[in-house]
């Protein structure tokens, strides 16, 4: 059915008739002029992650640990050009520095959200650093870890209360 409307729509613009819109593209929404925008860091894929203050994401499946950074700090990094990520094998301790960075604005050291083992980096990452900025929670990711202590997860900030930090740090 959707294809069909599509195909019609389509199909409109070829004709020797004036093009006419579809009735899904003659729609209005509703805009609301009194609500604002929220820079928060809220999505749908970022709803199961943890949160560092120094704006790395941790997810948890399966017993492996993806982390990344926030698209706070993609944003405010501007356009990503390298990505220093650690070799597989490195064993990393909370808070330690395994990385960096780099961008057309500045550069930004990377850390352990968590202690344990790189298991996997993001080679993508070496050819496109880009992915960072494009899908932060997706391909953007940066390295794949074990997870020593699941305890150090309670430590770690959840999408509200990262929310409301972000906001602390604006004020």
């Amino acid at each position: 059915m959707a294809m069909r409307v599509a195909l019609r729509c389509l199909s409109a613009n070829f004709s020797r008739r004036p093009p006419q819109l579809c009735s899904a593209a003659r729609t209005r929404l509703p805009w609301r002029s009194d609500t604002t925008r929220t820079h928060g860091t809220t999505s749908v894929l970022s709803a199961a992650l943890k949160f560092t203050e120094k704006h790395e994401w941790v997810r948890v499946e399966s017993g492996t640990v993806t982390v990344g950074i926030s698209n706070y700090a993609q944003e405010a990094l501007g356009d990503v050009v390298y990505c220093g990520l650690p070799e597989v094998g490195q064993r990393l301790e909370q808070l330690e520095e395994f990385g960096a960075l780099e961008s057309v604005k500045a550069a930004s050291e990377l850390y352990s959200p968590l202690a344990g083992e790189v298991t996997e980096i993001n080679t993508a990452l070496a050819d496109n650093p880009g992915l960072v900025n494009k899908a932060c929670y997706e391909e953007g990711w940066l390295i794949k870890m074990t997870m020593e202590q699941p305890a150090e997860l309670d430590g770690l900030m959840d999408q509200a209360a990262y929310d409301k930090f972000i906001k602390s740090l604006e004020a």
